[in-house]
């Protein structure tokens, strides 16, 4: 099992979390694997079946929360960006070449940005399935942005668009802009910007625990309302 960066601590349970104001959104299709391919591209279109022809692979990889918590071991499985990339967003969308600006936007209005070229690492994956099973709306169904160098606010969940732009124009970051570091590298402790990492410990660790409790409480309340609406 691989060691903790520095900075973390390891939670044995994978708990649904994020920022507090996405605590009661949830994706709208769970079920239905979509993305819009957009930014400055050639050709602007929306992909479904054209995943089935890329090769799955699994990983075991831990995840980094940005405010200090980690879980290790986690199985995934999907494909990787890099074959996405240059087997489907090369020849169908034609990217310019200079559109290496990345912006995930998802189901729950989530939006986050990525260089192409941390994307392109071997470990960095479009995920549907955690620990053997589909994803459930918890961790990102239908589709997430697994990217374990990468602090978890750059993984994006319940994906719907990615833009690939020249620059970051287009780019509104989900949370105050010091809080979002354009790489968030977690071995270089970018948590945020202006402000030092090991300093940001110190204010987001107490965000943890009743984080986890908003969360989970949303999550609740979502799944009562969906069974008493008969979904």
């Amino acid at each position: 099992m691989s060691d903790l960066p520095v900075g973390q601590y390891e939670l044995p349970a994978f708990p649904r979390f994020g920022l507090n104001q996405f605590a009661a959104r949830f994706p709208r299709e769970p079920d239905r694997l979509a993305i819009e391919l957009t930014g400055d591209v050639e050709n602007r279109l929306t992909i479904s079946r054209e995943w089935e022809a890329l090769p799955r692979v699994e990983q075991c990889s831990d995840f980094h929360c940005v405010t200090t918590w980690s879980t290790r071991g986690l199985r995934w499985a999907g494909v990787r960006f890099r074959e996405f990339y240059e087997r489907i967003v090369l020849p169908l969308a034609r990217p310019e070449a200079a559109a290496a600006f990345v912006i995930f936007r998802g189901q729950d209005g989530y939006g986050v940005s990525l260089p192409l070229g941390d994307l392109l690492a071997d470990d960095v994956l479009l995920a549907d399935e955690l620990n053997g099973q589909p994803l459930t709306i918890e961790h990102g169904a239908p589709l997430r942005l697994v990217a374990p160098a990468h602090y978890g606010y750059k993984n994006p969940k319940h994906l719907r668009a990615i833009g690939f732009w020249r620059d970051g124009r287009e780019y509104r970051p989900a949370a105050f802009r010091l809080m979002d570091h354009p790489r968030a590298r977690v071995a270089l402790e970018e948590r945020g910007r202006v402000l030092p990492g090991w300093l940001l410990r110190f204010l987001y660790r107490p965000l943890v625990g009743p984080t986890i409790r908003r969360f989970r409480a949303e999550l609740v309340r979502h799944r009562a309302a969906e069974a008493g609406s008969g979904k």
